[in-house]
């Protein structure tokens, strides 16, 4: 099995979709459908990778995203999101480390290749 990837998205109909993707794959997934519960899910599982909506309730994934590099400032996170134009946020999380923000929707290609590329430079370490 390959390293674990946290998926952080409230559409639980995509989360399903990702898991199914990525664990042919023979990935390790891990799921949480809001920003608290995926900082949770960080702490607990230490995926090398986490891939996360930017806009879902109770913490959304920005927010989320801050207080992951709190807890490791070299975690890679990648937003996803459907509303790109927002400049002013997506530029500060990038300041702060955010690896990249990919407009929605990730398409299947796009996903395996964040995933290998990660898992690579997991494994290199």
């Amino acid at each position: 099995m390959k390293g674990t990837i946290l998926v952080v998205e409230d559409d639980l109909d995509l989360i399903e979709i990702y898991r199914e993707i990525l664990e042919m794959h023979e990935f390790d997934v891990q799921t949480a459908s809001n920003g608290k519960e995926g900082v949770k899910k960080f702490i607990e599982f230490k995926p090398y990778l986490v891939i996360m909506d930017g806009d879902m309730p109770i913490l959304n994934g920005y927010q989320a995203f801050k207080q992951i590099k709190e807890i490791d400032s070299k975690a890679n996170v990648i937003i996803i999101t459907g509303f790109p134009e927002d400049y002013p946020k997506n530029v500060d999380a990038i300041k702060q480390g955010l690896i990249k923000i990919i407009s929605k929707p990730l398409g299947v290609n796009q996903l395996l290749d964040l995933a290998k590329k990660y898992n690579q430079i997991r494994v290199e370490k």
